[in-house]
Protein backbone atom coordinates (compact mmCIF):
# COMPACT_ATOMS: atom_id res chain seq x y z
CA UNK A 1 0.00 0.00 0.00
CA UNK A 2 1.47 3.43 -0.88
CA UNK A 3 0.80 6.91 1.23
CA UNK A 4 -0.86 9.89 -0.42
CA UNK A 5 1.62 11.72 -2.25
CA UNK A 6 4.25 8.70 -2.63
CA UNK A 7 4.30 7.87 -6.86
CA UNK A 8 2.61 4.29 -7.91
CA UNK A 9 2.64 2.94 -11.32
CA UNK A 10 -0.62 2.77 -12.98
CA UNK A 11 -2.28 -0.54 -13.36
CA UNK A 12 -2.37 -2.69 -16.56
CA UNK A 13 -5.43 -4.55 -17.75
CA UNK A 14 -2.64 -7.73 -18.03
CA UNK A 15 -1.50 -6.49 -14.28
CA UNK A 16 -5.05 -6.30 -13.10
CA UNK A 17 -5.54 -10.14 -14.98
CA UNK A 18 -2.42 -11.27 -13.01
CA UNK A 19 -3.93 -10.02 -9.94
CA UNK A 20 -7.07 -12.37 -10.51
CA UNK A 21 -5.23 -15.41 -11.45
CA UNK A 22 -2.96 -14.99 -8.15
CA UNK A 23 -6.00 -14.43 -6.32
CA UNK A 24 -7.48 -17.69 -7.61
CA UNK A 25 -4.00 -19.56 -6.87
CA UNK A 26 -3.90 -18.22 -3.20
CA UNK A 27 -7.53 -18.93 -2.37
CA UNK A 28 -7.33 -22.74 -3.75
CA UNK A 29 -3.64 -22.63 -1.41
CA UNK A 30 -5.29 -21.79 1.36
CA UNK A 31 -8.48 -23.47 0.78
CA UNK A 32 -7.48 -26.77 -1.10
CA UNK A 33 -10.70 -28.93 -0.47
CA UNK A 34 -13.32 -25.91 -0.46
CA UNK A 35 -12.02 -23.90 -3.47
CA UNK A 36 -12.30 -27.27 -5.14
CA UNK A 37 -15.77 -27.66 -4.13
CA UNK A 38 -16.71 -24.42 -5.86
CA UNK A 39 -14.71 -24.10 -8.67
CA UNK A 40 -13.75 -27.67 -9.51
CA UNK A 41 -14.38 -27.73 -13.11
CA UNK A 42 -12.74 -25.88 -15.50
CA UNK A 43 -16.10 -23.99 -16.73
CA UNK A 44 -16.85 -22.90 -12.99
CA UNK A 45 -13.40 -21.57 -12.80
CA UNK A 46 -13.65 -19.80 -15.60
CA UNK A 47 -17.51 -18.40 -15.11
CA UNK A 48 -15.42 -17.87 -11.15
CA UNK A 49 -12.66 -15.31 -12.30
CA UNK A 50 -15.06 -13.53 -14.72
CA UNK A 51 -17.33 -12.61 -11.68
CA UNK A 52 -14.69 -11.61 -9.68
CA UNK A 53 -12.85 -9.71 -11.65
CA UNK A 54 -16.04 -7.83 -13.01
CA UNK A 55 -16.72 -7.31 -10.04
CA UNK A 56 -13.32 -5.93 -8.60
CA UNK A 57 -12.84 -3.85 -11.90
CA UNK A 58 -13.00 -0.46 -9.83
CA UNK A 59 -10.32 -2.01 -7.00
CA UNK A 60 -6.63 -1.96 -8.04
CA UNK A 61 -4.63 -4.81 -8.12
CA UNK A 62 -2.42 -4.14 -5.32
CA UNK A 63 -5.47 -3.56 -3.20
CA UNK A 64 -7.05 -6.76 -4.55
CA UNK A 65 -3.74 -8.74 -3.66
CA UNK A 66 -4.14 -6.95 -0.29
CA UNK A 67 -7.50 -7.88 -0.10
CA UNK A 68 -7.03 -11.66 -0.11
CA UNK A 69 -3.78 -11.81 1.72
CA UNK A 70 -5.81 -10.19 4.90
CA UNK A 71 -8.65 -12.58 4.26
CA UNK A 72 -6.93 -15.63 4.08
CA UNK A 73 -4.85 -14.85 6.81
CA UNK A 74 -8.64 -14.15 9.45
CA UNK A 75 -10.89 -16.75 7.48
CA UNK A 76 -11.12 -20.40 8.26
CA UNK A 77 -13.30 -20.87 5.23
CA UNK A 78 -13.42 -20.19 1.47
CA UNK A 79 -14.44 -16.21 1.43
CA UNK A 80 -17.24 -15.41 -0.70
CA UNK A 81 -16.94 -12.66 -3.21
CA UNK A 82 -18.84 -10.09 -0.64
CA UNK A 83 -15.94 -11.28 1.50
CA UNK A 84 -13.05 -10.02 -0.44
CA UNK A 85 -15.10 -6.58 -1.39
CA UNK A 86 -15.45 -5.98 2.44
CA UNK A 87 -11.62 -6.77 2.31
CA UNK A 88 -10.86 -4.19 -0.31
CA UNK A 89 -13.32 -1.71 1.90
CA UNK A 90 -11.32 -1.73 4.18
CA UNK A 91 -7.84 -1.49 2.52
CA UNK A 92 -9.31 1.77 0.52
CA UNK A 93 -10.35 3.34 3.77
CA UNK A 94 -6.60 3.31 5.09
CA UNK A 95 -5.28 5.11 2.17
CA UNK A 96 -6.47 8.71 3.59
CA UNK A 97 -9.47 8.83 1.09
CA UNK A 98 -12.88 8.84 1.41
CA UNK A 99 -15.07 5.72 -0.14
CA UNK A 100 -16.41 6.79 -3.37
CA UNK A 101 -19.97 7.00 -1.90
CA UNK A 102 -18.79 8.54 0.88
CA UNK A 103 -17.80 11.22 -1.64
CA UNK A 104 -20.57 11.56 -3.42
CA UNK A 105 -22.53 12.28 -0.12
CA UNK A 106 -20.45 14.85 0.60
CA UNK A 107 -20.28 16.43 -2.99
CA UNK A 108 -24.25 16.54 -2.87
CA UNK A 109 -24.33 17.93 0.71
CA UNK A 110 -22.15 20.82 -0.45
CA UNK A 111 -23.50 24.48 -0.67
CA UNK A 112 -21.98 27.50 -2.95
CA UNK A 113 -19.46 29.26 -2.66
CA UNK A 114 -18.35 25.75 -2.73
CA UNK A 115 -14.66 26.46 -3.22
CA UNK A 116 -14.63 27.59 0.59
CA UNK A 117 -16.77 24.51 1.47
CA UNK A 118 -14.92 22.13 3.94
CA UNK A 119 -13.83 19.23 1.32
CA UNK A 120 -12.84 15.77 3.31
CA UNK A 121 -10.49 15.87 -0.16
CA UNK A 122 -9.92 18.25 -2.80
CA UNK A 123 -10.62 15.22 -5.22
CA UNK A 124 -14.53 15.09 -3.93
CA UNK A 125 -14.70 19.24 -5.03
CA UNK A 126 -13.18 17.97 -8.50
CA UNK A 127 -15.09 15.04 -9.40
CA UNK A 128 -18.74 16.90 -8.16
CA UNK A 129 -16.98 19.89 -10.54
CA UNK A 130 -16.63 17.68 -13.12
CA UNK A 131 -20.04 15.83 -13.38
CA UNK A 132 -21.82 18.96 -12.79
CA UNK A 133 -23.13 20.51 -9.38
CA UNK A 134 -26.42 21.11 -11.10
CA UNK A 135 -26.44 17.08 -12.10
CA UNK A 136 -25.70 16.21 -8.46
CA UNK A 137 -28.03 18.34 -6.79
CA UNK A 138 -30.96 17.46 -9.21
CA UNK A 139 -30.67 13.66 -10.23
CA UNK A 140 -29.82 11.30 -7.14
CA UNK A 141 -29.65 8.51 -9.29
CA UNK A 142 -27.76 4.94 -9.79
CA UNK A 143 -26.66 6.65 -13.15
CA UNK A 144 -24.91 9.51 -11.49
CA UNK A 145 -23.46 7.68 -8.52
CA UNK A 146 -21.98 5.00 -10.98
CA UNK A 147 -20.61 8.77 -13.29
CA UNK A 148 -19.49 9.91 -9.74
CA UNK A 149 -17.39 6.90 -8.76
CA UNK A 150 -15.44 6.33 -11.77
CA UNK A 151 -14.73 10.21 -11.89
CA UNK A 152 -13.89 10.06 -8.11
CA UNK A 153 -11.86 6.93 -8.81
CA UNK A 154 -9.93 8.23 -11.77
CA UNK A 155 -9.13 11.17 -9.81
CA UNK A 156 -7.86 9.34 -6.73
CA UNK A 157 -5.67 7.30 -8.68
CA UNK A 158 -4.09 10.16 -10.06
CA UNK A 159 -3.57 11.49 -6.20
CA UNK A 160 -1.53 8.46 -6.08
CA UNK A 161 0.27 8.72 -8.33
CA UNK A 162 1.39 11.87 -7.05
CA UNK A 163 -0.78 14.87 -9.18
CA UNK A 164 -1.39 17.76 -7.13
CA UNK A 165 -4.90 18.68 -6.19
CA UNK A 166 -5.40 22.22 -5.12
CA UNK A 167 -8.91 24.59 -5.07
CA UNK A 168 -8.28 27.81 -6.07
CA UNK A 169 -9.33 30.41 -3.51
CA UNK A 170 -11.79 32.42 -5.03
CA UNK A 171 -10.88 35.97 -3.18
CA UNK A 172 -10.09 37.95 -6.31
CA UNK A 173 -13.78 38.09 -6.62
CA UNK A 174 -14.02 40.43 -3.49
CA UNK A 175 -11.87 42.71 -5.57
CA UNK A 176 -13.79 43.80 -8.42
CA UNK A 177 -14.64 47.05 -9.37
CA UNK A 178 -17.53 48.35 -8.46
CA UNK A 179 -20.85 48.11 -10.40
CA UNK A 180 -20.96 52.31 -12.59
CA UNK A 181 -23.82 53.03 -12.08
CA UNK A 182 -24.19 56.51 -14.38
CA UNK A 183 -23.09 53.42 -17.28
CA UNK A 184 -25.91 51.44 -15.60
CA UNK A 185 -28.39 53.95 -15.71
CA UNK A 186 -27.64 54.87 -19.31
CA UNK A 187 -27.70 51.62 -20.75
CA UNK A 188 -31.31 51.15 -19.17
CA UNK A 189 -32.42 54.30 -20.43
CA UNK A 190 -30.94 53.31 -23.80
CA UNK A 191 -32.96 50.09 -24.27
CA UNK A 192 -35.25 51.27 -22.01
CA UNK A 193 -35.57 48.97 -18.99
Amino acid sequence: MTAIGQTKSTSTKEEYIESIDALFLKLELAYHYQFYKVFGTDEKLKEGKKLWAVTLKNETPAVILEAVESVISSQSYLPTLTDLMKACKEINKMDGFPTAEEAYIEARKSYQPRAEFEWSHPIVYFAGKKIGWNNLNEKDSTENLKAFKKIFNNLKNDAINGKKFEIKDNTLLDARKPLNKSLFNKLRKKHKV
